[in-house]
């Protein structure tokens, strides 16, 4: 009995469950043209009891292309191409660049960490057959830093790892057909 168990265990470890993070959407498709990123963040716009602040960052939008691309590059499902030769266009919006206060010093009530958070508004298109494969609006893409202590950063290096992490979701967004 002991053995038909250990059989049974062995087996269903060898065969595994069928996930796989595997792109499926690279069967069909090899390339990709990545369109400058529009800035569409309105800073005019009345804000929210939440959002006090509205800002922006000067050339967002191409800081965010770059990463995608270079993201793409370092996927390698699909290949980044020129437009003429792609497979598929990624369309994208930058709507908000938020630098939110999550923690402050007791004593001086000063910002002691920050979260950047960047939102886009994507959209996938088959240029062959001229059709939208996939819309996605408020992909969100963040992370945190702190000004001071032992773990202080600058804010330019936090914004790139923000970009960094909105690139990388772009692409799992891409490439992974879920």
């Amino acid at each position: 009995m002991k053995r038909i168990i250990i059989s049974l265990a062995l087996a269903f470890l060898i065969s595994g469950c069928g996930y796989t993070t595997r792109s499926q959407i690279t069967e069909k498709y090899k390339t990709i043209y990545i369109r400058q990123f529009q800035n569409n963040i309105d800073i005019t716009a009345e804000s929210s009891a939440a959002r006090k602040l509205k800002t922006n960052y000067p050339a967002i939008e191409t800081d965010i292309t770059q990463a995608v691309i270079d993201r793409f590059i370092w996927d390698g499902d699909i290949r980044p191409s020129r437009e003429e030769d792609a497979d598929l266009i990624l369309k994208g919006i930058v709507t908000e660049f938020r630098r939110d206060s999550l923690r402050y010093v007791r004593t001086t009530e000063e910002v002691e960490e920050y979260r950047i958070t960047l939102v886009v508004n994507l959209s996938l298109i088959d240029k062959k057959e001229n059709k939208m494969l996939w819309q996605e609006n408020n992909l969100v893409g963040d992370t945190s830093y702190f000004t001071q202590g032992l773990m202080a950063e600058p804010e330019q290096q936090a914004i790139q790892k923000a970009v960094e992490d909105i690139a990388r979701r772009i692409v799992e967004r891409v490439v992974e057909d879920w």
